[in-house]
C-alpha cells in the first residue's frame, strides 16, 4: 500500500472513530469536538471555542451548556480578568467512553513507545506540520 492511501486510511479511521465514540459516550459530533478541544488547549471563551469550532454564538452557548448538564465542562471566571468568563473541561468523561478511548490509547502507545529517538523527533515534526496544515486551510 503506498502512503498515501494508508493516510486516507488512517484518517478515515480516526474520523469513524471519533464519531463512534461521541455516540458512545451519549454527545453529538459537535459537542465531543467541543469537548475535546477544551480538554487539549484548555480553558477558554465561549467566543473562543466557537471560532475554533465554526459556531455561531449561540449554537456555542447550547453546546456549552450540554457539556455542563453532561458534567463534561463548566464556566468560571478568568483568574486573570474577572469580568471574563472561561469554559473548561472538568476531567469528567461519560460513561463507556473511557474504555473506548483505552482501546486505542494502549496499542498506539505501545507502537509510539517502540519507536527510536528519531522516528519519534519525525513523528512530532509531522504532526505538528499537518496540524498547522489542517488549522491553516480552515483560516482561508
Amino acid at each position: 500500500m503506498d502512503l498515501t492511501t494508508a493516510y486516507r486510511r488512517y484518517l478515515a479511521a480516526v474520523v469513524r472513530f471519533h464519531l463512534a465514540a461521541a455516540d458512545a459516550g451519549g454527545l453529538g459530533a459537535t459537542d465531543y469536538q467541543a469537548a475535546s478541544l477544551l480538554d487539549s488547549e484548555g480553558p477558554m471563551t465561549s467566543g473562543e471555542l466557537g471560532r475554533m469550532l465554526r459556531l455561531s454564538p449561540s449554537a456555542t452557548t447550547r453546546a456549552v451548556d450540554r457539556l455542563i448538564a453532561a458534567g463534561i465542562a463548566e464556566r468560571a471566571a478568568d483568574p486573570d480578568d474577572r469580568r471574563r468568563i472561561l469554559v473548561r473541561h472538568t476531567g469528567l468523561l461519560p460513561d463507556g467512553l473511557l474504555d473506548l478511548l483505552a482501546r486505542v490509547q494502549e496499542p498506539i502507545g505501545a507502537a509510539v513507545a517502540g519507536l527510536t529517538d528519531a522516528q519519534r523527533e519525525g513523528l512530532e515534526v509531522y504532526l505538528r506540520a499537518a496540524t498547522e496544515a489542517y488549522r491553516g486551510a480552515l483560516d482561508r
